[in-house]
């Protein structure tokens, strides 16, 4: 009988990999456009985030940072001509400290420290594309934030263990892109009462 921590992976990684078609098939199109610094640092983070789980001993759980890497990769070449922003010293900064978890994950051979440094840099991130996102919430898609954050959840459940190392991430991934989706529906909500009040 197949247990349930590879279901939960392999549906984590699934899900990761289609809650991504609709925000690579809008910024294609134009509809989203991608925060380009927040997109490269993501996508450097799932590497990060891979090798210090992969080091760590995950292995179901990894389904989903094997997908951010691929398609936050995908994310980041099309943000070059249709995303917007740009790397900036603050960009660049969270960059170095997520470049500060490897080294400190292979010097104090801890992919805790890894996992750490990325939250961090993720979290600065996510808080360089919010001001964009709210005063423009068209220009994200929703349904990849929600689909995120089921992924990371089911991810979390695919650890199949209480191990704070494997769950810290698919858990604070979760978390964040629910806030996310959160900003997104409640700000398309505000400007359309505003826009019928007009």
């Amino acid at each position: 009988m197949i247990g349930v921590a590879p279901v939960l992976g392999v549906l984590a990684g699934l899900l990761g990999v289609a809650n991504m078609v609709p925000y690579v098939r809008d910024t294609i199109r134009g509809a989203t456009r991608p925060h380009r610094g927040t997109w490269l640092i993501w996508g450097s983070l799932a590497i990060v985030v891979w090798l210090s789980q992969r080091a760590d001993g995950a292995s179901w759980s990894l389904m989903l940072a094997s997908g951010q890497v691929v398609l936050n990769g995908i994310v980041v070449l099309l943000a070059i001509r249709r995303g917007e922003g740009g790397m900036s010293v603050p960009e660049a900064a969270m960059l170095g400290l997520a470049g500060g978890g490897v080294i400190g994950w292979i010097v104090a051979d801890q992919p805790i420290v890894a996992i750490a440094c990325v939250i961090a840099a993720d979290l600065l991130a996510t808080a360089l594309m919010a001001p964009k996102t709210y005063r423009d919430p068209g220009s994200e898609t929703l349904v990849t934030y929600v689909g995120a954050s089921v992924a990371g959840a089911l991810a979390a459940g695919a650890v199949g263990a209480l191990d704070v190392s494997l769950l810290l991430y698919p858990v604070y991934y979760c978390l964040v892109n629910i806030a996310i989706a959160i900003l997104i529906n409640h700000r398309r909500g505000a400007l359309a009462r505003a826009a019928a009040l007009a």
